[in-house]
């Protein structure tokens, strides 16, 4: 059987058992039932078909009462590295049956470096299960390097993805850019209590940050329409683990006198004291400055 002679209803039900299994490992009839609100008869013939177009990619485990990726597997479907993140991080949209257009037109940043999906595929199948990953990583400062990861969750910048995990290398959270790692591999070993997310004091953090219109511009009352502020202030909360990459993103100015001089710094931190403790900053326009004041 072709998959051209098979409904789009079908294809898309098709679709999620192959991008299921791919990037979280497993599927079930369940997970059919409840995306789809189809009965359990129809999931499982849903099922059977897939393992007729794809005879090698599943595997069942009796002890989940699902089936699972096997070594073999090979993706039905063709994905894009957009679509994939896309779905992954907004939890919808991972349907991949027919082309896709935008409903006006629009056009988007180039994109200068996409993360390997075999790469990726591993990667979001240890931080659904909670496993531990054996990864070669290329850092700028140190070179190549083979480090054991728990990976918990994916991270967007804005201009790449990382990987948020505990490093056992260097026992400490770290970020990991998805497109540096290469040959990972999920380890039998399970992860220990302090490698979880719930001993990452940085990721547990919440910095509330008042970013106002930079006291330099003529018109501030334009940023501020910009940014939907309230009282001329816009209260953001956002991970401390996370506060370097948003202000980085956003140019905004992280110096105590709001000092940055510059058509590209639009927002001021109005209250920079509040990155105190903060560890990823270095990125952040300013705050060396601010620090060396201090």
């Amino acid at each position: 059987m072709d998959l051209s002679d098979i409904s789009q209803a079908q294809q898309e039900r098709l679709s999620h058992i192959d991008f299921r299994t791919f990037f979280l490992g497993e599927i079930g009839r369940s997970d059919l039932v409840a995306r789809f609100g189809i009965g359990e008869a129809a999931a499982t013939r849903d099922i059977t078909l897939y393992r007729e177009l794809a005879p090698t990619n599943l595997d069942y485990d009796t002890k989940l009462k699902s089936y699972v990726k096997s070594e073999s597997f090979q993706p039905l479907f063709e994905y894009s590295p957009p679509q994939v993140l896309a779905a992954l991080s907004q939890g919808f949209g991972e349907d991949f049956i027919g082309s896709h257009k935008p409903m006006v037109r629009c056009e988007t940043p180039a994109e200068l470096n996409r993360p390997s999906l075999p790469v990726l595929a591993v990667l979001t199948r240890a931080i659904y299960h909670k496993k531990v990953v054996k990864i070669q990583y290329r850092s700028i400062g140190s070179g190549l390097s083979e480090r054991e990861i728990v990976p918990f969750v994916l991270v967007d910048n804005g201009l790449r993805w990382h990987i948020r995990a505990f490093d056992r290398n260097r026992q400490a959270f770290i970020d990991f850019v998805v497109t540096r790692i290469s040959d990972p591999v999920i380890v039998s070993d399970e992860p220990k209590e302090h490698e979880s997310s719930e001993a990452d004091i940085q990721w547990n953090r919440i910095v509330e940050m008042n970013l106002v219109a930079h006291p330099n511009l003529a018109h501030p009352e334009t940023i501020e329409m910009d940014y939907a502020m309230k009282d001329g202030v816009l209260k953001v909360n956002v991970r401390a683990a996370a506060a370097g990459y948003v202000l980085r993103r956003w140019n905004v100015d992280c110096t105590e006198n709001h000092s940055l001089r510059g058509s590209e710094y639009h927002l001021w931190l109005k209250n920079w004291q509040a990155l105190y403790g903060v560890e990823n900053l270095v990125i952040a326009p300013g705050y060396e400055l601010s620090k060396g004041n201090n």
